[in-house]
């Protein structure tokens, strides 16, 4: 599939456009972002229609991302402290659409809360999984768990131990490629929708990955990376707003 003549958005640390209407609010709190390269032709045909593959320097990413979902809220309401708050770790590709709208695409999302997740899969057709999962902090070690409980396939694990580092003065274009995405990507009722969020700039860290057991790349249908990811981040988190799609889209995540 090739792009149409609009051109590809500038890849920037600050958002690239006003959300001038809120949908949702919420914050994304200790997160770890682990990124592998991929060949765009292996993950081209898990995207949404009327998207391909964004690319830096000719590749693209898989991207699996452990943090703390905070205090999710609806249009201006304040965020629920329960149902709103849990962790959550996502598999997620990098796409670009003819509009020239980067954004993210969701293989999948687990969440430790069965109502959210019911409610963005039977509402929104987004890949939400319940799992048992747990988040630890200890001085600059962070730690995530999880276990798939439902849909299958039950017990598809992942346990991710990263050292935090020093503050990224000037991080690097690719590092801003992959956490500075200002919309995601997504098939309602196989209708391609986009929505936009916006938030502060990406605090960001240097970050030693200490362990990684993952089964949730496969899982969601992408091949087994190979060796240790090429960019390992941390980041304290943000508080984020999304504007409304076109037509109704999911439940936003990073």
């Amino acid at each position: 599939m090739s792009l149409s003549p609009a051109p590809a958005e500038p890849i920037t640390p600050d958002p690239v456009r006003e959300v001038p209407d809120t949908l949702l609010t919420q914050s994304w709190l200790d997160l770890s972002f682990l990124h592998w390269a991929a060949d765009p032709a292996d993950v081209a045909p898990l995207l949404p229609a009327g998207t391909v593959p964004d690319t830096y320097d000719g590749l693209t990413y898989i991207g699996l991302v452990a943090f703390r979902m905070h205090r999710v809220g609806w249009f201006r309401v304040p965020g629920i402290p329960y149902l709103g708050t849990f962790p959550e770790t996502n598999v997620r590709l990098y796409s670009v659409d003819r509009h020239g709208r980067r954004g993210v695409v969701f293989r999948s999302l687990e969440a430790s809360r069965l109502l959210p997740v019911a409610v963005a899969r039977s509402a929104f057709r987004m890949p939400y999984m319940w799992a048992k999962m747990a988040i630890h902090r200890d001085a600059d070690t962070i730690s995530y768990t999880s276990s798939r409980r439902w849909p299958g396939p039950r017990g598809a694990r992942c346990r991710i131990a990263v050292r935090i580092g020093e503050r990224i003065e000037e991080p690097t274009a690719l590092e801003h490629f992959l956490t500075a995405r200002w919309g995601m990507h997504n098939a309602f009722f196989g209708r391609p929708v986009y929505l936009p969020n916006i938030h502060p700039r990406w605090p960001l860290h240097r970050a030693e990955l200490l362990h990684c057991e993952d089964e949730l790349v496969t899982a969601a249908g992408l091949p087994s990376p190979v060796g240790p990811p090429v960019s390992v981040l941390y980041s304290p988190g943000v508080p984020v707003r999304f504007g409304r799609p076109a037509r109704p889209g999911g439940l936003p995540t990073p």
